[in-house]
């Protein structure tokens, strides 16, 4: 994670004047990504219905979803493959999903409409921000971080979004019994999540394999990217932690 000037991000077109869009990102690196005529559209679809604007108040999960059930925070989506498949597995949970990219928002929203998902909650803003002033202590249920860059260079590991900080953040807004899923395709990624996350009193690994990493939960799926690094050789590591 990086601590950047402000963006100023043009909204893209084909997205209503009423559907909420951030334009200032203060953290995380923008990537290049034209928005297609299909996300466009979903964002027209299920924008208003999906999306959550940012405001520095406490959310109310039972009003934004229309409901009451366990809430899981989704730190960067991607382009919402993994996250579909899970709130369709899992419809009696909610998902709150962070992510600043604007074509894996359209993406999501597009796979919600063709997956007829309900439990989905997009909100468009820095997660950090979204933990500090939007998530009390002790409302998630769940914490899931796939895949997150893993910023390879050594004087780009302080970028990196595991650290101690935003480790205990999270722990503090579980409740007891809650977990912490963090997954990865890089092997020093790996080993600094589990040296940071262990080192959190707030959390308790829930595996006792050696080194410390899970079996991954059938909830998440193998994506396509995933799959063909497996064939490539490449391993994957899961870590999950409970709030104790």
């Amino acid at each position: 994670m990086t601590e950047n000037a402000p963006i100023d991000v043009p909204k893209p077109k084909g997205i209503p004047a009423d559907v909420p869009f951030l334009r200032t990102i203060k953290s995380y690196v923008l990537r290049a990504g034209r928005t297609t005529i299909g996300q466009a559209k979903a964002y027209e679809l299920y924008g208003p219905t999906h999306l959550i604007p940012y405001a520095p108040q406490a959310l109310d999960a039972s009003a934004a979803f229309g409901r009451s059930a366990p809430l899981i925070l989704e730190i960067g989506f991607g382009m919402g493959e993994a996250t579909a498949h899970i709130a369709r597995v899992r419809p009696d949970d909610h998902f709150l999903c962070c992510e600043v990219h604007e074509a894996g928002v359209g993406a999501l929203l597009k796979r919600i409409g063709e997956q007829d998902l309900h439990n989905i909650r997009i909100l468009r803003h820095d997660a950090v921000e979204v933990i500090d002033h939007m998530l009390s202590p002790g409302v998630l249920d769940g914490v899931h971080i796939f895949f997150p860059d893993p910023w390879h260079k050594t004087k780009h590991h302080k970028r990196r979004l595991i650290q101690p900080e935003l480790v205990n953040k999270l722990a503090q807004r579980l409740k007891p019994g809650g977990y912490l899923h963090c997954a990865t395709d890089w092997q020093p990624y790996a080993q600094q999540m589990m040296e940071v996350i262990s080192a959190e009193p707030l959390l308790a690994n829930t595996s006792d394999a050696m080194g410390g990493y899970a079996t991954k939960p059938d909830y998440r799926p193998l994506t396509k990217f995933e799959n063909r690094g497996l064939k490539l050789g490449h391993g994957v590591w899961d870590l999950v932690f409970r709030r104790v």
